[in-house]
């Protein structure tokens, strides 16, 4: 049988053969690949659509923009906890992936501030009830020596999504001008078929029993905990809690990608042609580093690589402000950023879910999530008040010391999850 047990070695099964990573890992990476299309073609849109058919102000769209980035840190641990406390992730994962796809049928008929923030809002509430309970499932049915490879193969197919949104709602505002409407109903359309996908081809895992559907046996399961009622204080053990604060702490220097983007706008012409597809860069070298990351972060530790992957936001910023013009400073930062997210995002899952218990691992997975989400919120709002009385070289120069300076001291204090882990 493909899945390893607690006890195997760690690079290779009994075979020789590299580990396998289990197929509801693939799987929740397709639906979250169709998902992203959807939710990616709506966001590559959305300011356009919003400023110039709908005509919001600049003011306006700054409130739908903020309930885009932050509303969804406000149900992630809400969520974790009642698929902790029901130990059926996949239907709480069922009911976000759902209500998101229910907001694109809204999207089409919305027409003002109002309608459009509560179509935003439910998205965005989707969002934050599907992330941990797909993440607990992911590393339920994986091997634990090999975590961060399939949070990898899972990020990876969900930034091939992220990437093809963008591209395809473009596309089709090349071949029908103004043709918003029908991205929208495009987007309802893959929304439909990760539902479909979610629905007909995951198993019910259940990291409590210790089995999937049918029985199929689950990874590192938890029998002490099956006879036990679920319990919430169990969530914050004191390495979760070193992770939130670190994580919290890091996230506090950690800004939006857009004033990356306008930094580099600000500075180049090369910014200026292309911005449309400065995101698409970012989630293209995301694509290409996410796997290989996971699998380095498995190796020499996760935590180690979580804290050392904003190295590369360092150097990004730093790119971001340098006197220099043209096309290759512009790849570079993008390249860099993307190696942020890729040492980062999964990798934070990965670890937070070997700090906790089997039967809490999506509340500790949440809590996490939650922490980064606010601080990165948080970060971004400051970020534009600092930018504003200082200028965007100053900030980013700024944010970017502040941030070499607390890399060290977060290493030394999370190095300790993964002696723990190990």
């Amino acid at each position: 049988m493909y899945i390893s047990l607690r006890d195997r070695p760690a690079e290779r099964t009994r075979t020789g053969k590299p580990p396998r990573v289990a197929p509801v890992v693939v799987t929740l990476g397709i639906v979250s690949l169709l998902t992203d299309v959807s939710s990616e073609s709506v966001a590559a849109i959305l300011p356009l659509f919003l400023t110039t058919v709908v005509g919001l102000s600049p003011v306006a769209y700054g409130f739908v923009d903020g309930l885009y980035q932050g509303v969804s840190a406000l149900v992630r641990i809400a969520a974790g906890w009642a698929s902790d406390r029901g130990d059926h992730p996949k239907w709480v994962a069922v009911c976000g992936y759902g209500l998101s796809m229910v907001a694109r049928v809204g999207l089409v008929f919305a027409g003002g501030l109002t309608s459009i923030a509560a179509v935003v809002t439910a998205d965005r509430i989707g969002k934050g009830v599907r992330t941990a309970p797909r993440d607990a499932m992911i590393s339920a049915s994986s091997d634990p020596a090999h975590l961060g490879r399939a949070f990898g193969v899972h990020r990876t197919l969900d930034t091939v999504g992220a990437a093809l949104g963008p591209l395809i709602a473009f596309g089709v505002l090349w071949l029908v001008p103004d043709g918003f409407d029908v991205v929208m109903v495009v987007s309802l359309a893959f929304a439909v078929l990760g539902v479909s996908v979610l629905l007909l081809l995951v198993p019910d895992v259940r990291p409590r029993r210790g089995r999937g559907v049918s029985g199929t046996p689950v990874i590192d399961p938890a029998p002490e905990e099956t006879a036990e009622p679920f319990r919430w204080k169990g969530a914050f053990t004191p390495g979760l809690v070193r992770l939130l604060v670190v994580g919290g702490g890091l996230a506090l220097v950690t800004v939006g990608d857009g004033f990356l983007y306008l930094a580099l706008l600000d500075r180049s012409e090369f910014a200026t042609y292309w911005f449309p597809m400065l995101y698409v860069g970012t989630n293209l070298a995301y694509l290409a580093l996410a796997l290989p990351l996971g699998r380095v972060a498995d190796r020499v530790g996760r935590a180690r690589v979580l804290v050392l992957g904003h190295l590369a936001l360092v150097a990004a910023y730093a790119c971001a402000v340098l006197p220099v013009t043209g096309a290759v400073p512009t790849v570079i930062t993008l390249f860099l950023l993307g190696a942020f997210y890729a040492a980062t995002d999964g990798v934070l899952a990965a670890v937070a879910a070997r700090t906790v218990p089997a039967a809490v691992r999506a509340t500790g997975i949440a809590a996490a999530q939650t922490v980064v989400a606010v601080g990165r919120l948080v970060a971004s709002a400051t970020f534009g008040l600092l930018w504003f009385t200082v200028g965007p070289s100053r900030a980013l120069l700024y944010v970017g010391g502040v941030l070499l300076v607390m890399i060290p001291v977060a290493l030394v204090v999370l190095t300790r999850l993964d002696e723990a882990d190990a």
